[in-house]
């Protein structure tokens, strides 16, 4: 039989690594919730139309990366590749639009066919929210500054930088299409053949082509602010105002772009170099468009994500693991009564691991490698006299502890 291995693009999250994405997931659980987001959890899959509207029939995710499938009731069902859509359709099958403004955060696992690599599998973890039924400026900047505190929580944010542009409003990004579309045009040799397939039906990803010949024709294409209406330019001028006032960095980016029509005004991510190419750790921006898109009414919208495998690579310190109490009762008497004893000391909000066979010595040895804080031994003469022998096993002190002082005096040590 061939060894079994996990499918490729897929991780083992093993007791290391389940920390890290815990302590992510618990940070900006609790970040989030500081600013009113509740928590909401999707469906893993959903229909396919529900991405094909969102994310644009020729979009590379909906045309090499989603993993779709029929399933055995006939029915189209796509891996969900992203989770602003799943919790958009949730927002609209269950008629809550209209109780707006809504906050909601997210954590769980999202599914892209794409080549593995450093901190991008198959299959990935996501944080994010969204801010929905909001038109304001002010709701961007409490989305931005959210993601920041999220990244100051996890003792990132002197590893990061926040890019920010604007992407105008339907009317300034018609102008600067036209503009843009006109100028490729008249350079459209130069473009690679990914860009020069794009120029009709998405011209404004060109922007952010990796591919060196692209980078140099879009060095002197038109930039955005160029075809800013007076009332973008206000909304824009607003958002930059509310990240000064909250003192947040951050540095102008004309290329910055969301390909999509029912992306606007603001545009952010939150890059660094210490993960390589893969630079980007958090991304988001308004897409007041989308509701509409997914047969709503006109409505807004605004939010980011994140992926959780880079932030987890970029936490400044390992998460402990949590350091038990050993239970090591010696004889069949002391083990009836250390299944009670160690129950008890649980619910006390004790971490209590029994040790299931050895002597003395080698229960003892496996504790250590557990990295217990201490042991408790439990034999018939304690049991006797109504006692514990609890070991310190840092510093190697033993005293008699009254079984019923046990929990106060494990706590201490704690």
């Amino acid at each position: 039989m061939a060894k079994l291995q996990p499918a490729r693009g897929t991780h083992d999250l093993m007791p290391a690594d389940m920390r890290r994405h815990r302590a992510v997931g618990d940070a900006a659980r609790r970040v989030a919730g500081l600013y009113g987001f509740d928590e909401v959890a999707t469906p893993i899959f959903e229909f396919s139309d529900v991405f094909r509207r969102t994310l644009g029939d020729t979009s590379d995710i909906v045309t090499k990366e989603m993993y779709t499938f029929v399933d055995k009731g006939g029915e189209e069902i796509t891996l969900r590749p992203e989770n602003t859509a799943g919790v958009v359709r949730a927002v609209l099958s269950g008629g809550l639009l209209q109780q707006g403004p809504l906050k909601y955060f997210y954590f769980g696992p999202m599914f892209r066919y794409e080549r593995p690599q450093k901190g991008r599998q198959r299959q990935f973890h996501q944080i994010g929210i969204e801010l929905i039924a909001v038109p304001e400026p002010l709701g961007d900047v409490e989305v931005i500054a959210c993601g920041w505190a999220v990244l100051r929580a996890l003792g990132c944010a002197d590893k990061v930088a926040l890019e920010l542009n604007t992407l105008g409003d339907g009317e300034s990004r018609a102008a600067y299409r036209e503009a843009l579309v006109s100028y490729l045009r008249g350079h459209l040799s130069a473009l690679s053949a990914d860009s020069q397939a794009r120029l009709e039906r998405n011209p404004l990803r060109i922007l952010d082509s990796k591919d060196e010949g692209d980078r140099r024709v879009v060095a002197d294409a038109p930039r955005f602010d160029e075809f800013l209406t007076p009332a973008a330019r206000e909304f824009f001028a607003r958002v930059r105002g509310g990240l000064d006032a909250l003192g947040l960095p951050y540095r102008l980016n004309p290329r910055l772009v969301r390909g999509l029509d029912y992306y606007c005004h603001t545009a952010f991510e939150f890059t660094t170099e210490a993960l390589g190419a893969q630079g980007t750790v958090m991304g988001g921006g308004r897409y007041d468009g989308l509701i509409a898109e997914m047969g709503g009414p006109a409505s807004h919208g605004v939010g980011w994500a994140a992926g959780v495998e880079r932030l987890a690579m970029l936490l400044a310190a390992e998460p402990p693991a949590p350091r038990p109490v050993a239970m090591v009762p010696m004889g069949e008497k002391a083990e009836a009564a250390a299944l009670a004893l160690a129950d008890r000391l649980r619910g006390e909000g004790l971490r209590v691991e029994l040790g299931y066979r050895g002597n003395l010595k080698r229960r003892l040895e496996v504790a250590n490698r557990r990295n217990a804080r201490a042991a408790v031994i439990l034999g018939e003469d304690e049991l006797a006299r109504g006692a514990a022998a609890v070991k310190d096993l840092d510093t190697g002190e033993q005293s008699e502890v009254a079984l019923d002082q046990l929990g106060a005096r494990l706590a201490q040590l704690r």
